[in-house]
């Protein structure tokens, strides 16, 4: 209705502007095409030059008021692009959380050491997302690829590498040796093999196998 208040105040400065132009003796057909349109709509004739009624000059006011209303309305709504990428300017809501890549103690190679090794994964959405497909890989090329798992909203599960029974908050890679050395890089790609999420860390260190 702002659009269309809008449009009126316009039309009536249109009048007014019409009339300055009759006195200067003014031609239409120097005037941009909004103001001919307001012309021929408040000048009160027909394109045949025949007087109208009061009644239609009334409704052809208003259809150009409405028309202008509507032009202004569709010029104040965000320009949008067809078919937009939603790819572009990508950010996913599964990354990688907290990295345990330092074991605590003896690098032993026992599986408690090296289940005390994880990396964790974080949902940061509100809807579930099923891991299944997804990847975690190191530096080196060593890669995990998770199962069937629902990854619930607000919440993480813990990529160990040794073995284990998996759960909805611990899975396992069943590995006999160390994955994460101290200075390395997380990536974390879904079932498409796009790049999700990274993490690095260190700046020496030495390589444990």
């Amino acid at each position: 209705m702002s659009a269309f208040r809008h449009s009126v105040r316009f039309a009536s400065r249109r009048v007014r502007d019409q009339a300055r132009v009759r006195a200067l003796g003014s031609k239409p057909g120097n005037l941009n095409r909004r103001t001919r349109a307001l012309n021929w709509a408040l000048s009160g004739t027909s394109s045949k030059g025949h007087s109208m009624s009061a009644s239609r000059i009334t409704r052809r006011v208003v259809a150009t008021a409405l028309a202008s209303g509507a032009l202004l309305a569709a010029a104040a709504l965000p320009a949008t692009a067809a078919g937009h990428d939603r790819h572009h300017g990508f950010r996913s809501t599964v990354v990688i959380g907290q990295v345990q890549y330092d074991s605590p103690g003896r690098d032993d190679r026992s599986n408690r050491s090296l289940n005390a090794e994880w990396v964790e994964v974080r949902n940061t959405g509100r809807h579930a997302v099923n891991l299944r497909g997804y990847t975690l890989s190191d530096r080196d090329g060593n890669r995990f690829r998770f199962d069937n798992l629902r990854l619930d909203g607000r919440s993480s599960v813990r990529v160990h590498t040794g073995i284990g029974r998996d759960t909805r908050t611990d899975v396992y890679q069943d590995r006999r040796n160390y994955v994460w050395d101290n200075r390395d890089t997380a990536t974390l790609r879904n079932d498409r093999g796009r790049v999700l999420d990274t993490k690095s860390w260190g700046r020496f260190g030495h390589h444990r196998r």
